[in-house]
């Protein structure tokens, strides 16, 4: 069976000689506690509890899945025990505030533990990831009562928490959610309606799940503008904060899926059942957004976790698997082939794979230390210094879903072409690997979605393009610093000109749409993919700079691993950064070729 290997080398070069953690950690109010060695201690044990305990049920749990009987859900083997494994070690509370249980570590440093246990186990990882997003909405949009109520046994890990957003009609315009709720004589709410698609919405892995459920008030105003949030306890808190009477919520059935099969993905049925407003009345979506941006920066990590692990067992795999001789003449004399890693095309997927992994990895610890920043302000009130970093987060969100998504599923179908026929043959784990990523680039907003609040909210609507002349003048800054060293002249000098064609790009897509307002749908898509690019582009360079200052100056420990870094961050550039062209060749075609065919014309079925 594969296993999963934590890449804690990579992680550490990111973590010290990349984004300087140590310093940043140093600034910030709540980072005293972590040092370099505590950090070091958590990443190493989150680690080896991802591979001895995690890994060894990724396959199993997708043979067994979820079954749902009299209402309950049992997931399979091995789950129940992993996840008291879990809460023991402290792993839920690692960067909730101390005050209500958890361990007050920065909000990065939960994201560095996510991104191991995804790629070990997504399915697994989906059950605390979800509690984590209901956590943080509790926390910024509920009053102390119910912090205290809630929070203490969420950090604990002792109830589990979910999202309901999605219902039978509506999936992304929540403006047409019906789900209402009642005003009672107690100031509870009586809450009747049914969600879909809820992930972790019935499960035996905690002895209480916590819904936050988006509802609507009797005399609430249409649309978006007349949607509230509750928080719906399946079980009612009892006068000690411990599991009371059944509350009216149950799970209509389990959803048939193509894959995380391991992961319980439920119809809830609201039948009147006990709920508490969170939030002003008719402002739910916004403080919803709170719990959506936590769980789209945690998709992105299934775009960078299947990447890496189908990167993990393909290459073994190719190191291997024999086949034919290297076209440049035999590689493995004493064998009757050579391993297929010594073919061109092998090592272009291979390649593929390790640039999206580790490019992608870096982009979210590049975004989690702006998040670390965004936590900060608060706690501190802050409003100013929140609004700054929630401007800056809140631009790179879309692309880390959207992009790390796509190019993590291409990834996992490149590991499955390496294993040729033997990928689609289930014992491999490759297949399953394809299985659970495809998802990713749907949940918690499609691309689409993605790359339409990225160029049409975030970038054309909001600021005027002023997102991307912000983020592109930073990419540039960096760059021009590099133009001098031979070895990163190249990349730096194309790095130039990609940010100075993406406000070009901006820009002219700001004025075509003026004349024709599909065209911002049209080239969305194409946006987000180029702006993605770009991005990676932009942390690759940062990587190849901090490699190349480490083999100047005392790199002779381990200079294979920086030798990597720089050929990686060259593959990069020659081979998947021309991608970028294509993408701002089509974002500026005409909509006519899209528009033109009536919808009755789109099929000629006779």
């Amino acid at each position: 069976m594969p296993v999963y290997k934590a890449p804690l080398r990579d992680m550490r070069f990111l973590l010290n000689e990349v984004f300087d953690y140590p310093s940043h950690y140093a600034s910030l109010e709540g980072g005293a506690n972590a040092t370099p060695d505590i950090v070091d201690a958590i990443l190493s044990e989150c680690g080896r509890f991802c591979e001895e305990v995690l890994s060894p049920l990724y396959q199993s749990g997708d043979e067994e899945g979820c079954v749902l009987k009299d209402g309950e859900v049992t997931t399979p083997k091995g789950y129940k025990d992993a996840y008291q494994q879990y809460v023991m070690g402290g792993w839920q509370g690692l960067s909730a505030p101390e005050a209500y249980g958890g361990q007050g570590l920065p909000a990065s440093m939960g994201l560095l533990k996510q991104e191991m246990m995804g790629t070990a186990n997504w399915p697994f990882s989906m059950y605390p990831g979800l509690s984590l997003g209901a956590m943080n909405t509790i926390y910024l949009h509920g009053d102390e009562d119910q912090k205290q109520t809630y929070l203490v046994p969420l950090t604990e890990g002792r109830w589990g928490g979910t999202m309901c957003l999605t219902e039978p009609q509506c999936g992304t315009d929540l403006g047409q959610v019906k789900t209402r709720a009642e005003p009672q004589a107690d100031g509870s709410y009586a809450v009747t309606g049914t969600k879909i698609f809820i992930s972790s919405g019935e499960h035996d892995l905690t002895e209480n799940i916590v819904h936050i459920v988006l509802a609507r008030l009797p005399d609430a105003p249409k649309g978006t503008r007349g949607i509230s949030l509750f928080i719906v306890p399946k079980f009612l808190p009892d006068a000690d904060g411990g599991v009371g009477e059944r509350n009216g919520v149950t799970c209509g059935s389990l959803e048939k899926k193509m894959g995380i099969k391991a992961s319980a993905t439920c119809v809830m049925n609201f039948d009147g059942a006990k709920g508490f407003l969170i939030g002003p009345e008719n402002q739910g979506l916004e403080c919803m957004f709170t719990f959506m941006n936590t769980a789209r920066i945690g998709t992105a990590i299934q775009g960078v976790g299947p990447a890496e692990l189908s990167y993990q067992w393909s290459l073994d795999y190719a190191k291997e698997r024999r086949s034919m001789r290297a076209l440049s003449g035999k590689k493995d004399p004493d064998q009757a082939a050579d391993a297929i890693i010594h073919h061109a095309d092998v090592r272009r997927m291979l390649l593929t794979q390790k640039a999206v992994a580790e490019g992608g990895r870096a982009m979210l610890y590049y975004a989690a230390r702006l998040a670390d920043h965004m936590v900060e302000g608060h706690t501190q009130g802050d409003d100013k210094k929140v609004e700054e970093y929630d401007d800056k987060l809140g631009f790179l969100t879309p692309i880390l879903k959207g992009f790390l998504t796509e190019l993590g599923y291409e990834c996992t179908n490149l590991g499955m072409q390496v294993f040729g026929g033997h990928g689609y043959i289930r014992e491999h784990g490759m297949e399953q690997i394809v299985r659970d990523t495809r998802i990713a680039t749907l949940y918690e907003g499609t691309t689409g979605i993605q790359a339409l609040d990225l160029l049409g909210r975030k970038v054309l609507l909001m600021t005027k393009g002023g997102a991307v002349r912000d983020f592109s003048l930073t990419v540039a800054n960096f760059a021009r610093k590099h133009v001098a060293d031979k070895r990163l002249r190249p990349f730096a000098v194309e790095l130039l000109k990609l940010t100075a064609q993406w406000n070009v790009l901006t820009m002219r897509l700001m004025l075509a749409a003026r004349k024709d307002r599909d065209l911002v749908s049209a080239a969305a898509n194409d946006f987000l993919m180029y702006s993605g690019y770009v991005t990676m582009a932009y942390i690759w360079l940062r990587q190849a700079a901090a490699a190349a200052a480490r083999l100047d100056n005392g790199g002779e420990q381990a200079p294979e691993f920086y030798q990597a870094k720089l050929a990686t961050a060259e593959f990069y550039f020659e081979r998947l950064l021309p991608r970028a062209q294509t993408h701002a060749t089509s974002m500026l075609s005409p909509t006519r070729s899209l528009m033109q065919l009536d919808a009755e014309h789109m099929s000629f079925m006779g």
